[in-house]
């Protein structure tokens, strides 16, 4: 039995027209037995879940300091229109309270310009995940503020305004007894002519006049969004976790992750969740979306291009998770905490019960009660108001998913290229199929640490291309792969191997005339640090490779010793024409695109060698020079990855990758590089790892 119906009823038997004196002794023996009834149902034991949730002290009568709280948002630049609001939000947050510390996840310098003018309170966190167009992932968001040091954590949207008494509110809730989690949809105002004073601490109007109560001017005018998703969430940083399970990979601000999040807390029962929509004030600018999609018109019109890719990869992530295990009655019977005549109040309308924060016991109210104290009308009101707004909404989470259906936007090569090359037209290429996708990730979220953004994946499969969406990746689908690439007998020698490889000189010829410059990597290769200044410094009509030789002595460039797994080319006409040789040569091959590299540019045997570490292929004029195998090492030389420390070796070396290969197949590479520490992603969660994020999970 729920501990709220199985409570007490306060008294609400009174007649001012009780008269007659027989009435009296009726009156008088009533409220004995129930005040005998009250008292024992105070000493009983509670038998709901929900006992012990709310401590029986006086609350924070005469508390000087509150619970610290870090709020974590993920703002857009700090430009235009959109920036003012959002520096307004984010200072009327630290007017609340000294306690209140702001972080900022983003990747943009008007972020961290932004961030410095209010440090220490405000900082910038951008070692989170990003899709490939800056936006950052819902779930790598929430384990970062998961990590908080502070007492209590909130994740909210960049433009919205709180008032003082979300401070109060997370007062209170600090101090249940229980692990808790509340959220608090959001309002919208037309038009809000306010700003803060030079505290940030009181909000004046045009004229200078001080509001003495905002919440009472703007109240008549704001509008309750249910539908659209913008939540505040917050929760205390105790030890049980949010919920069950593993967050999706949902892209912030996109779908239904605030939704997702609450579900899932409520059905794993951890924590007491609540809604806080009627305690809290805050609050946006409903026309501030008009107002982005017009001031981001800019780079190549792809304002909407950029929203229908972030929503194709949550659109496909709703298909893969089914139906989300949405329910809307977990919605409707949730407790909500509301202020109702300078009290708190836990309340279940559906149910018309209440608890007092201040109290043991409980408030059931019932329709057919005809006699009610001044209290419970005052009540009653509140719940009318709650029910109110309530039947003012007309979404549900089913309509949502209705608008998830699947979208295929795949971008063009030119766009992507456009999109993710650097200031010096030069684009990091990894050709990949789905039996690699964790080498990728690995792959990915290194040269992410190493803030080398400039890189583009090629899916060989469907199965590739859809996952890359999911993590945010700038993919490009390759179409013309005839062959099905098994996951595990993919590896060197297979006929599957081979067709997988020479894809890779013919999209990297593609890119060469299109006028960038390719490093092409293939994912299962550690990058230390950047190579890209020392692989350019060779100059034009320099194709830089990385030498495949085992033996400590002797020429590094002998034959079939080229690895076209790691190479750097200029789109220059010299290098453009060996690639076409290299590509025609690998067509008529039955073998993988690596022979027709040494073969074509320095000749079988090797006559086009000019020293022990480069080549002239004679009708191109096209050098190849050999890397230095200390600083690029392969899989074989010096033993490295059968050294005890295989990363501090390699820094000692100054190495700037070591490639995963002399080894044949995908479980065998794994096996390798997880346990030497050269692996950067957790597979349990789709995040990167970071200095904050703690793994014990195995990846194959």
């Amino acid at each position: 039995m729920n501990f709220f119906q199985s409570t007490i009823l306060f008294p609400f038997l009174y007649n001012n027209k009780a008269k007659k004196p027989g009435l009296w002794l009726i009156w008088l023996w009533g409220f004995i037995l129930i005040g005998v009834s009250f008292y024992a149902t105070q000493i009983m034991p509670l038998t709901s879940s929900f006992k012990g949730q709310i401590k029986k002290t006086i609350l924070f009568n005469g508390e000087l300091n509150g619970p610290t709280i870090t709020i974590f948002t993920a703002p857009r630049p700090f430009m235009g229109t959109v920036g003012e609001r959002q520096a307004v939000a984010i200072q009327s947050w630290l007017g609340l309270s000294p306690d209140i510390s702001v972080v900022l996840f983003s990747h943009d310098p008007s972020v961290f310009s932004f961030a410095g003018l209010l440090s220490p309170r405000v900082s910038v966190e951008p070692n989170i995940d990003f899709t490939f167009l800056g936006t950052p992932f819902f779930h790598s968001m929430v384990a970062r503020s998961k990590a908080s040091s502070s007492d209590v954590s909130v994740v909210i949207d960049p433009n919205t305004i709180i008032l003082p008494d979300f401070i109060k509110t997370i007062r209170h809730a600090h101090r249940l007894d229980h692990d808790w989690l509340l959220f608090s949809s959001l309002k919208s105002v037309p038009h809000f002519p306010f700003h803060l004073d030079a505290d940030g601490k009181h909000w004046l109007r045009d004229d200078g006049s001080r509001v003495k109560n905002l919440k009472d001017v703007l109240s008549q005018e704001w509008k309750w969004n249910f539908c659209e998703g913008k939540m505040l969430i917050a929760w205390n940083n105790g030890d049980l976790p949010l919920h069950k399970g593993v967050l999706p990979a949902f892209i912030y601000g996109k779908g239904l992750h605030n939704r997702w999040l609450i579900n899932e807390a409520l059905l794993s029962d951890f924590r007491f969740v609540f809604d806080a929509s009627w305690a809290i004030s805050n609050f946006y600018l409903n026309d501030l979306d008009q107002d982005f999609d017009r001031a981001s018109e800019d780079f190549l019109d792809l304002a909407t291009g950029k929203r229908f890719w972030e929503v194709a990869g949550n659109s496909n992530l709703a298909m893969l998770y089914g139906s989300l295990y949405f329910h809307e009655q977990n919605f409707s019977n949730i407790f909500r905490l509301l202020q109702c005549g300078g009290h708190y109040l836990f309340i279940n309308s559906a149910q018309l019960v209440v608890y007092p924060l201040r109290y043991k016991g409980s408030l059931s109210l019932r329709n057919e009660v005809l006699f009610k104290s001044t209290r419970e009308k005052n009540i009653l009101e509140c719940i009318d108001t709650i029910r109110s707004t309530e039947r003012a909404k007309d979404c549900s989470v089913k309509d949502h998913l209705n608008v998830l259906i699947p979208i295929s936007l795949p971008l063009s090569l030119e766009t992507l290229l456009s999109l993710r090359a650097d200031k010096n037209k030069t684009v990091v290429l990894a050709v990949v199929g789905y039996n690699y996708k964790d080498m990728l990730m690995s792959w990915v979220c290194r040269l992410n640490h190493l803030q080398i953004s400039n890189f583009l994946v090629c899916a060989l499969d469907d199965d590739i291309y859809d996952f890359s969406i999911l993590q945010g990746l700038a993919v490009y689908k390759y179409a013309n792969l005839e062959t099905n690439i098994s996951f595990d007998n993919c590896h060197f020698g297979t006929e599957c191997f081979q067709k997988v490889t020479k894809v890779k000189s013919r999209l990297v010829l593609q890119i060469l005339k299109l006028g960038y410059n390719v490093l092409m990597s293939d994912v299962d290769i550690y990058w230390f640090k950047n190579p890209l200044p020392l692989l350019s410094s060779f100059g034009p009509a320099v194709l830089v490779a990385q030498s495949d030789e085992y033996k400590l002595t002797g020429p590094i460039n002998l034959p079939r010793r080229l690895n076209s797994g790691f190479y750097y080319a200029y789109s220059d006409a010299m290098t453009i024409a060996a690639l076409e040789k290299v590509v025609k040569h690998a067509a008529n091959s039955n073998l993988s695109e690596q022979p027709s590299f040494y073969d074509t540019l320095c000749g079988e045997g090797g006559y086009n060698r000019i020293d022990d570490s480069r080549c002239l292929e004679p009708q191109t004029n096209l050098t190849v020079q050999f890397l230095d195998r200390d600083l690029f090492p392969n899989g074989a030389y010096k033993d490295l990855w059968q050294e005890r420390n295989v990363k501090e070796a390699c820094l000692v070396k100054g190495c700037f990758i070591i490639h995963n290969n002399w080894i044949s197949g995908r479980r065998k590479k794994l096996e390798r590089q997880v346990p030497s520490g050269l692996w950067e992603y957790d597979m349990s969660t789709s995040m990167c790892l970071q200095a904050w994020h703690k793994t014990k999970f195995v990846y194959f």
